[in-house]
Order: structure tokens, then C-alpha cells, then sequence
């Protein structure tokens, strides 16, 4: 990793209103977090529905989507990258440099606030803000790799990025069985089925299979983006 483009990374990603905005979300999870324990008291299903379908299949691949095209899509997009590109460090360094700012933006502000909202809601009783925060952490990483790979791949990463979280994973993944087993969503509930206690969270996935598919797409999508920045790099030469 190259220190020097993680922390330009960084500013550039964290310095306007996309932080806010960030900011913003992760105070929505929190407060109805909150309104929720107020209102219904400590419920394991409830809190366990609530993670899942809103934190695990909504805020979190938002955020990869906001953070992982946001460390170098707008780059792309008005030729910035090429200053970076003309700088002796290898493309993947570039990338696994970036990939590591969005990890950490996402952890921050979507992983860290799920596993809050589990403990507002349940406190440390039956696993729940244990189960869930560590399966925000490993999808933060599986999205932003996705995303990253997209913002390099494509200028419409924002358009494909929105239809792989809405329709697939939420539309398609919730009504089609078999298409649940590509789901990042549900690879990261069969970590938090693991830590859960009782009959909680449950998922179409085994653990084994879940942890090497996650695996090869986080891999796989840093791989891949590495070697499409070659491709840009050249194009950008001639």
C-alpha cells in the first residue's frame, strides 16, 4: 500500500459534503435504533430484523456503493487519475491503496454504527451486536471491493452498483431462492447465523461456502481492478 495515495485518497473523499452525507446516514441507523428500543423494548427478533434488512441490505452496500466509486470514479471521470498513473508505483498499489481508504470509510460509518444499533437494541444479549457487527465488517470489505472494480470498469459504476444492491440483492435475492447464494448480503448472514444465538438470523449460504466466495470476490474484484487500471493507464498514453 502506498501511504502517500491513501492519504490523498482520503482527503479528497473525506473532505466535502459526501462525508457529511455519510455522517448523516450513520445518525439514521442510530436513531431509529433508538425509536425502536423506546418504543418496543429489548426484542431479539426484532433487532435481528432490523440489522438485516436495513443495516446488512440497504445501508451498508449504500455505502460501499457512495465510498467505493468515491475513491477514484470522479478521478476517472475528469482525468485526474491520470497524475497518479504517471507516478512510478504499480496499478495494483494504487488500487489496494484506495480499496484500503473505502474499507476503512465504510467500517467507520456503517459497520461501527450496526454494531452500535445492535447494542442499543440488545445490548451484549444473544449475540446480536457481536453477529451483526462482524457481518457488516467482512460485506464493507466485499462491497467496496465490488464497487471499486465498477468505478475502474465503467463510468455508470453508480447506475450498475444501485441495480446489483436494489434489484439483485434486494428485489431478485429476496424472492428467488437460488440467487441467493450470490449474495453478498446473505454470505455476511451466515457469519452473523454463526455468533447468533438461538433462531435468530438464519441464511441460504453454509459458512464454509460463504467464506470462500467472499473470499474470491474481495481477491478477485481487487485483482481484476488492478489489472483494468494497466489497460486505462495505456489508453490514457496514447
Amino acid at each position: 500500500m502506498n501511504t502517500t495515495v491513501a492519504q490523498l485518497t482520503a482527503r479528497a473523499l473525506l473532505g466535502g459534503r459526501r462525508a457529511l452525507l455519510l455522517l448523516v446516514m450513520s445518525a439514521v441507523l442510530l436513531a431509529l435504533a433508538v425509536l425502536l428500543r423506546l418504543s418496543v423494548g429489548v426484542d431479539h427478533q426484532v433487532t435481528a430484523d432490523f440489522l438485516g434488512s436495513v443495516a446488512l441490505g440497504a445501508l451498508i452496500p449504500l455505502f460501499g456503493l457512495i465510498v467505493g466509486t468515491g475513491v477514484i470514479g470522479p478521478e476517472i471521470d475528469d482525468g485526474s487519475v491520470v497524475y497518479v498513473l504517471s507516478k512510478p508505483i504499480p496499478r495494483p498499489t494504487i488500487i489496494l491503496s484506495k480499496l484500503v481508504v473505502a474499507v476503512a470509510a465504510t467500517v467507520l460509518f456503517a459497520a461501527v454504527p450496526t454494531f452500535g444499533a445492535g447494542l442499543i437494541m440488545s445490548g451484549t444479549e444473544a449475540g446480536l451486536a457481536l453477529g451483526f457487527g462482524a457481518a457488516a465488517l467482512v460485506s464493507s470489505v466485499a462491497y467496496s471491493a465490488v464497487f471499486v472494480l465498477l468505478a475502474v470498469v465503467t463510468r455508470h459504476a453508480v447506475v450498475y452498483g444501485l441495480a446489483y444492491a436494489l434489484i439483485w440483492e434486494g428485489l431478485v435475492g429476496g424472492y428467488v431462492p437460488g440467487a441467493r447464494t450470490l449474495s453478498i448480503q446473505q454470505w455476511s448472514l451466515s457469519i452473523a447465523e454463526t455468533i447468533v444465538a438461538r433462531d435468530l438470523v438464519s441464511s441460504d449460504v453454509r459458512l464454509a461456502v460463504a467464506g470462500v466466495l467472499l473470499a474470491v470476490v474481495i481477491v478477485g474484484a481487487t485483482w481484476y481492478a488492478g489489472q483494468r487500471l494497466r489497460s486505462l493507464s495505456l489508453a490514457g498514453e496514447e
